[in-house]
């Protein structure tokens, strides 16, 4: 059936998503392009991204209501009904599911008595699961409000929960303290974050990820584990006190060891004549 229009927003309503609007659309070039952060906008005054912020949306950028609805809808970040207080994602992408995010996922499922994309009877928590939250070296991770909470366990995630649902202090892995999910959409639309400290809170990268970063310089750690070149010769910048095994069949030497020997260069196991069809 078709839908009445949305209603509109109260006029003191109006009048402050106007002023935001106007501040918004500053930035850009192109107001179409200040469409995400009024989605965000929008998603503030809510909680979500309602038929009524989607019209707002439209008639302050000059756009359809169909153009609206076609980002509002691809981007998971824009919730398209009542979200809760709290948005608990747990990535269950193929690492963070294997070092356990999946049993994390289920657990809380069952402890709130809620499904995915579902939100606790009190408003509180909106469970989803996310397919990466790009933390892959603190897995599994869980996310509330997008601020991080790194290497979780079922028992710790419960516990998460259970202190967001009764009003106490949870503190990120890393990153700014939690607000709502209301507050997160405002800075989000590119607003700042007045709150005392919130700001420096953010800090840096967490061991995990230096160490990676280090790795990926192709900086040498004490008495790093490498696989040896099919030559037996270390490296050149490969420490001499470095643990070097040659490699077992189930490992694979990387494009930055030696060439591999192929049928077409390796004249000690040629591949011999080609068999007919059908041989």
């Amino acid at each position: 059936m078709p839908q009445l229009p949305a209603p509109a927003y109260p006029a003191d309503v109006r009048a402050r998503l106007d002023a935001d609007a106007k501040e918004v659309i500053a930035r850009y070039p192109g107001s179409r392009s200040a469409l995400l952060p009024l989605l965000h906008l929008v998603q503030s005054e809510e909680g979500y991204v309602s038929r009524t912020g989607m019209t707002f949306c439209a008639e302050t950028l000059d756009l359809t209501t169909a153009e609206v609805t076609a980002v509002a809808t691809f981007y998971s970040m824009y919730r398209r009904r009542p979200s809760g207080d709290y948005q608990v994602g747990v990535c269950t992408n193929t690492l963070c599911a294997v070092m356990g995010g999946d049993a994390i996922f289920d657990t809380l499922k069952e402890h709130l008595g809620v499904g995915n994309n579902e939100t606790t009877d009190d408003g509180k928590v909106t469970l989803e699961h996310i397919e990466c939250n790009a933390a892959c070296d603190f897995a599994p991770v869980v996310m509330v409000n997008w601020e991080f909470f790194d290497n979780q366990t079922p028992e710790s995630a419960t516990q998460l929960v259970d202190d967001l649902i009764a009003g106490r202090t949870v503190e990120p892995t890393r990153g700014a303290p939690i607000c709502s999910y209301k507050e997160t959409a405002r800075i989000l639309a590119g607003f700042p974050d007045e709150r005392p400290g919130a700001v420096e809170a953010s800090g840096g990268a967490g061991a995990a990820s230096l160490v990676g970063l280090k790795l990926a310089k192709g900086e040498a750690l004490p008495k790093a584990r490498v696989v040896a070149p099919r030559d037996g010769r270390p490296k050149e910048g490969q420490p001499h006190d470095a643990q070097v095994h040659d490699p077992s069949p189930t490992e694979r030497l990387s494009s930055h060891d030696a060439p591999q020997q192929t049928s077409a260069s390796d004249p000690a196991h040629p591949a011999g004549p080609a068999a007919e069809e059908g041989e």
